[in-house]
């Protein structure tokens, strides 16, 4: 079912390649196709974002559908079972609790001779929210919405647009109308992939650019978010997911099991290792795999995903373990050994860890609070988690009284000249004396 390999080895050194060579955004040839989708958006506004929509999405789709109307929220907030409310309510609590420890204040430094120096902390005016239709649809991403509205209202932006793909009859689900409302999102449209995040950035007659543009998506959907940054801030390119699990002898092989089909049913291209220390384990998970594969919806596309990204590699000490956990930099590193506490000092890369048995990747994915939007594709070796910080601007403060620049002008001068600055270090000696 799943590959289990001797590491260090020739086979496993092809597997992880394999694994590595997983980046997103590699395809010359759509990404041409997705700028073409830019470029009409930019040059056609709304006229572009209906022709697309009629096309991929809603055939009878209107220019006035663009924007959700606040009667379409509140008959979808009527409309949801009290149950799901409270169960979204409490997420919602427990994500706000986590992120609200990121907030950061403006800070200032003054000194006896004068200088003013400081930094000032700003929220971005308006963040746009991409979150997938998933199954036209019919498989709202409920999480989505939660993980990146709540840390865009905690840094305190005012306008929070969010746009999704509506369904073939032209709704938005209402799941996700009713998550929208629930944690401050200020404006939701009907537009979908590329042309969607065009629409973030460059704006249109319905729908206001913004600042910076967060989200989950398909390829079409990175290689927009890949070619209008610059133009706003993106929170990151996000390839197919991850989960490495680390095992000793005292792992549930059908735990890990489990953990590595709730990866892989997410994508044929997403990653699902497991590293051990027992090769007894390694034969246990491989046949529980094949047992869970059975009963798996989505087994096709688990299945795929485990042949061609997935392996077992077995290791002769939880040291070595760690150390080619950290050469992948996984999204998701769960730890399935007997004393995990000790081992967290020694993980350098990875977007989050999940400590023990009882700890799957879904906890993170829904409930408990920390972001769910993590670095892919080893990216974890220099990225991070979503959080509050990504919707904030720094702007340093700088004030020098004269004894200040006195006591400086000619160190100044120097670095200027220094560079070949002549105007730089003018500017500083025309005042020196005055």
């Amino acid at each position: 079912m799943i590959e289990i390999l001797a590491y260090p080895s020739v086979e496993s050194e092809r597997k992880i390649g394999a694994i590595s060579k997983r980046k997103p955004g590699a395809d010359p040839a759509l990404e041409k196709k997705v700028a073409e989708i830019i470029d009409a958006v930019k040059s056609d506004g709304d006229e572009a974002l209906v022709r697309f929509t009629r096309e991929f999405d809603a055939p009878e789709m209107e220019r006035d559908q663009i924007t959700v109307s606040d009667a379409e929220i509140e008959a979808a907030l009527s409309g949801i079972e009290p149950g799901f409310l409270d169960i979204l309510r409490q997420a919602i609590r427990n994500v706000e609790e986590f992120h609200r420890q990121q907030i950061r204040s403006s800070y200032f430094i003054t000194r006896p001779d004068g200088t003013f120096l400081g930094q000032m902390v700003r929220p971005v005016k308006a963040a746009g929210l991409y979150i997938p239709g998933g199954m036209g649809g019919e498989t709202p991403l409920i999480s989505s919405v939660v993980m990146n509205a709540v840390p865009a209202r905690l840094a305190g932006v005012r306008d929070i647009a969010m746009t999704t793909p509506p369904r073939k009859d032209g709704s938005v689900n209402p799941h996700l109308l009713a998550a929208a409302r629930e944690v401050g999102v200020t404006r939701i449209h009907r537009a979908g992939s590329a042309w969607g995040i065009a629409a973030l950035a460059y704006g249109t007659e319905a729908i206001s650019p913004v600042d910076v543009i967060v989200g989950p998506g398909n390829m079409y959907v990175a290689l927009a978010k890949k070619l209008v940054s610059g133009e706003v801030g993106i929170d990151m390119i996000a390839g197919p997911s991850e989960i490495l699990i680390i095992a000793d002898e005292s792992a549930r092989a059908d735990f890990i099991a489990a953990d590595l089909l709730s990866q892989a049913e997410h994508d044929s291209s997403a990653s699902a290792i497991c590293i051990t220390t027992s090769r007894g384990l390694a034969d246990e998970v491989s046949k529980s795999l094949e047992d869970q594969l059975l009963a798996l919806p989505r087994r096709d596309t688990a299945a795929a995903s485990i042949k061609a990204y997935g392996a077992v590699f077995v290791v002769d000490s939880i040291e070595s373990a760690i150390a080619l956990a950290n050469r992948i930099a996984p999204e998701h590193l769960e730890l399935h050994v007997k004393e995990p506490l000790p081992l967290l000092g020694m993980i350098e890369n990875a977007g989050a860890v999940f400590i023990g048995d009882r700890t799957p990747e879904p906890v993170g994915d829904y409930f408990a609070g920390p972001n769910h939007v993590l670095p892919t594709a080893g990216s974890a070796r220099f990225a991070s988690a979503l959080g509050v910080e990504d919707f904030l601007k720094k702007t340093s403060v700088i004030a020098y009284s004269k004894q200040a620049f006195d006591r400086d002008a000619q160190s100044i001068i120097q670095l200027a000249e220094l560079e070949g600055l002549d105007a730089h270090a003018q500017s500083v000696r025309i005042r020196l004396g005055k």
